[in-house]
């Protein structure tokens, strides 16, 4: 029966089940290629924008003049809210940067030598600064004493990314699968990583103090007796300004 089929036609149904074959295996490689692209973003917002502990540098930059030496009222505000910090979450020594070779270098050195008293008297040992002399690449540019330290800082982000439109498309899977978009949770991790005090608290909790075993006790003992276990303030009645409620 095959034979009553022309040459002509078996040729034909030979090219169109090549392309079939070849649109299918095609397909199946587009296929392959959107799961893999899909499934490497997470959806939730916690792992796609992940908060990361990392040790980076806190600094503080004071500006000297020509002609003044010494720090103003706020710069050494600065260095003792830099030296407090330190004693509190430093992770390495304090590393000073004094200009030399600047026309503001005398000023800028007996800056750094009231700054490095003020670290001795706030409890700063004097192996714990480090000087590091540089010269500035651009001579137009003020000279600053720069102090700075390495603590443990939590980060997150980049954020403003945008791969997909979020705009309906057939071409944007997030869309179509009703999936939160890329961006979506940066700015509320980025922002929980600059608030938190200590970095450690997102990671394990803070062991518990000591309860006060004096109030304590007598709160058991006015149990243990059947009165009121709450605590009376003969002076809060004092504060009131009105006889409402009495």
């Amino acid at each position: 029966m095959a034979s009553n089929i022309p040459v002509e036609c078996r040729r034909a149904f030979r090219i169109a089940g090549a392309l079939v074959g070849l649109t299918i295996v095609l397909g199946a490689c587009t296929h392959t290629d959107e799961v893999v692209a899909t499934a490497s973003i997470p959806e939730d917002y916690r792992l796609r924008h992940p908060i990361a502990i990392q040790e980076a540098d806190r600094s503080v930059v004071i500006f000297v003049g020509h002609s003044r030496g010494g720090l103003s009222a706020e710069q050494r505000a600065d260095v003792m809210g830099l030296a407090q910090t330190w004693l509190h979450e430093g992770t390495g020594g304090i590393v000073a940067d004094v200009p030399v070779g600047t026309p503001n270098a005398r000023a800028a050195e007996s800056a750094f030598r009231e700054a490095r008293a003020m670290l001795s008297a706030a409890g700063v040992p004097p192996n714990g600064v480090t000087v590091h002399h540089y010269h500035p690449d651009n001579p137009r540019q003020l000279a600053t004493v720069r102090l700075s330290y390495p603590r443990i800082s939590a980060t997150a982000g980049p954020c403003g990314l945008w791969p997909e439109d979020l705009g309906p498309s057939i071409n944007n899977r997030g869309y179509i699968e009703n999936r939160s978009y890329y961006n979506f949770g940066c700015a509320y991790q980025r922002n929980m990583a600059a608030m938190v005090d200590n970095p450690s608290d997102l990671l394990q909790p803070r062991p518990e103090t000591p309860a006060y075993t004096v109030r304590r006790t007598e709160g058991f003992e006015k149990y243990r007796k059947g009165t009121s276990t709450s605590t009376v303030y003969p002076e809060a009645e004092k504060a009131k300004l009105s006889d409402t409620g009495k």
